[in-house]
């Protein structure tokens, strides 16, 4: 397996020679098995662990073991410890997709500060035939069929080659120490009945079902591929963004001709689903004023045009960050951390990402929307500009405007979130220490 391993990752170039890599481990079999597979290779690795405090002193013991492992092989090792159930009921996430948003934030956190070129997860072949037919059940296009890719953003998956079957007999063939979650069992959950029940049915008629099943995923994969390029060719002819409002020429829409499924691919981004496919065409022939709301959206026409804005965030609330942890309670903030200043040190001109001189600022600190009067000294400039002339001057929307947000130092503005940093507040050859901030925007 060792030789798969090593082909698989050569082939699809998820590792260079001399890349650091960060796993997940959650000390299931197929983490263990990967950490094992990496220390075989002689990968250079850390191990990364998430503690979901879910199953009351099991997950502790999964912790402990997950760190004598790290240990026993000089690894270096980092874990968090979340109130899971805390940060569902607050954001009115289920318990699972609560758990992928905080593990996969803080995964991104220790490999950005600790200069790990990726993280690696464990998805199996599986876990990828396992999504395609959930995603299939549930209705999806193509993007949804297509499983997982082995290598996205800074995730890699270097185990999609292989079989649950096939790690299992790895763990077997070599010792491998691992923890059973026995929620894995529990048939409430889909992925589970599917595991259970479905899978073993299309062995019965297809032995080869999993290899096949995961061939067609990798053709959808190309053909997703394909359509994309159309999808996006179309977009730029038909449709341009003013910050966070996105508009659609109905003309030149209707010009394209585009069937339901090109309909769908281009207005995914905004959550429409194939069962309101109909009301955006009839909106398209309405009268202006029309509208269909998604669970993310609002698309209303407006004479010829189609003018997409988000659901309205007005219940957001106001931050305050108490030190560097409370930038985690932010759902705008995809990272905040230090960086001392050396040689190598480089400013990106990103502007969903600020470059703060750590020294300038006095916690707490506040995030919070922009209000009538703010003002702030615009990065280069050295004469202070109310936020409103600003954001006229930017050409924001009405709606882009209600949902700007200001990090705030002492009654004075830092940062336009994804905008404009505060020329008092950049970094100079004084500055020792940098504060990083990246947001999703």
């Amino acid at each position: 397996m060792l030789e798969e391993f090593l082909r698989f990752v050569k082939d699809n170039n998820l590792i260079s020679d001399d890349d650091k890599v960060l796993l997940a481990v959650s000390g299931g079999i197929d983490s263990m098995v990967m950490s094992h597979l990496f220390i075989k290779a002689g990968i250079k690795a850390g191990i990364a662990h998430c503690n979901f405090r879910l199953r009351a002193d099991e997950s502790d013991k999964d912790e402990e073991m997950v760190q004598n492992f790290a240990n026993n092989h000089n690894m270096p090792f980092y874990v968090e410890r979340f109130d899971t159930k805390e940060y569902a009921r607050r954001n009115r996430l289920s318990v699972q997709m609560a758990a992928r948003e905080l593990r996969y934030k803080w995964f991104e956190e220790i490999r950005s500060e600790n200069n790990f070129n990726s993280v690696a997860v464990a998805h199996n072949l599986n876990d990828n035939i396992e999504t395609l037919l959930i995603n299939l059940t549930r209705g999806t296009g193509i993007a949804g069929l297509v499983g997982m890719k082995c290598h996205s953003m800074n995730i890699i998956r270097p185990l999609l080659f292989a079989t649950r079957q096939r790690i299992v007999d790895f763990s077997i063939e070599n010792n491998v120490t691992f923890r059973e979650d026995k929620s894995n069992d529990d048939t409430k959950y889909v992925r589970n009945k599917i595991r259970r029940f479905v899978i073993p049915v299309l062995k019965e008629i297809n032995p080869s079902a999993e290899t096949t099943l995961n061939s067609t995923a990798r053709k959808l994969g190309e053909i997703q591929d394909i359509l994309s390029d159309l999808v996006n060719d179309i977009r730029q002819r038909v449709m341009v963004k003013k910050g966070i409002t996105v508009i659609f020429n109905i003309s030149r829409l209707r010009s394209e001709n585009p069937n339901d499924t090109i309909m769908f691919e281009l207005f995914r981004p905004f959550g429409i689903t194939e069962a309101i496919i109909k009301d955006l065409h009839r909106i398209i022939n309405g009268r202006t004023g029309s509208e269909v709301i998604t669970k993310t959206h609002r698309i209303i026409k407006n004479r010829g045009d189609l003018i997409v804005l988000p659901v309205s965030t007005g219940s957001r609330k106001q931050y305050i960050i108490e030190d560097l942890s409370s930038f985690k309670e932010v759902p705008e903030i995809l990272f905040a951390g230090y960086k001392k200043i050396t040689d190598r040190f480089k400013i990106s001109h990103n502007p969903a990402e600020a470059f703060i001189d750590a020294e300038k600022l006095t916690f707490p600190l506040v995030i919070r929307k922009w209000q009538a009067g703010d003002f702030f000294y615009p990065l280069g400039m050295t004469k202070k500009k109310k936020i409103s002339d600003f954001l006229i001057d930017e050409k924001y929307t009405l709606a882009d405007k209600e949902n700007i947000m200001v990090l705030v130092s002492c009654d004075a503005i830092v940062w336009i979130l994804g905008n404009r940093l505060d020329n008092r507040f950049r970094i100079t050859e004084r500055t020792r220490k940098a504060l990083v901030i990246k947001t999703y925007y």
